[in-house]
């Protein structure tokens, strides 16, 4: 008898533990994160929980065993997102994450200064690109078309409520990642200073 295979489906709330075991064990340029961070709550908490939160109606995941094991995210208008995230999301931060008082010197801390900076979010370049997204997939389920199928259903959602583009961060180093982006359609834009990070957009249609 085989098994069943995977399923997309959006995303519920009891699939939180789920999607933090995932954005830590992608979270070192798609590899495992978990040895850089020692509180498992950190990336979750800035790059996967507060979209899931704000945003629930553009999070898809894929199931396999009757667990989450990759996911899509993302917000319709980064610039309302922002403002959301500072007012409703970061307060209930402060006391676990407190905002760094000196220059990062660790990943926790450089990680942390970005949680209390939500506004760097917002880069004049991509205006014409107001949604953005966050994608990741356990290696155990890469390379068998679900990041496709999430993209996909991510990209109709965004198309149902009038949003023309998005885009997307992905760092430099991470050439696997890039390499799936281009075969989804996307294309890089120019941003100064963009440290190492690289742009990408493209249309949701």
């Amino acid at each position: 008898m085989t098994s069943p295979s995977p399923v997309l489906r959006p995303y519920r709330p009891e699939d939180r533990e789920a999607l933090f075991d995932i954005c830590v064990r992608t979270g070192h340029e798609g590899g495992d994160a978990r040895h850089l961070y020692p509180d498992p709550g950190l990336l979750p908490n800035i790059f996967a929980a507060p979209y899931a939160a704000l945003e629930p109606e553009l999070a898809f995941v894929v199931e396999d065993g009757g667990r989450a094991v990759g996911y899509i995210l993302g917000t319709a208008d980064t610039a309302s997102f922002v403002d959301r995230y500072r007012a409703e999301w970061l307060p209930g931060l402060a006391e676990r994450h407190p905002a760094p008082v000196r220059e990062p010197a660790s990943p926790t801390e450089r990680m942390t200064a970005l949680m209390h900076d939500p506004e760097r979010m917002i880069v004049p370049e991509l205006a014409d690109y107001p949604a953005h997204l966050h994608i990741d997939l356990l290696p155990t389920h890469q390379r068998a078309g679900h990041g496709r199928r999430l993209m996909e259903a991510f990209l109709a959602a965004l198309d149902e409520q009038g949003v023309k583009a998005v885009h997307l961060g992905v760092l430099t180093a991470n050439t696997r990642a890039r390499a799936f982006y281009d075969r989804v359609g996307f294309h890089g834009i120019a941003v100064p200073d963009a440290g190492p990070v690289t742009y990408l957009g493209r249309s949701t249609q």
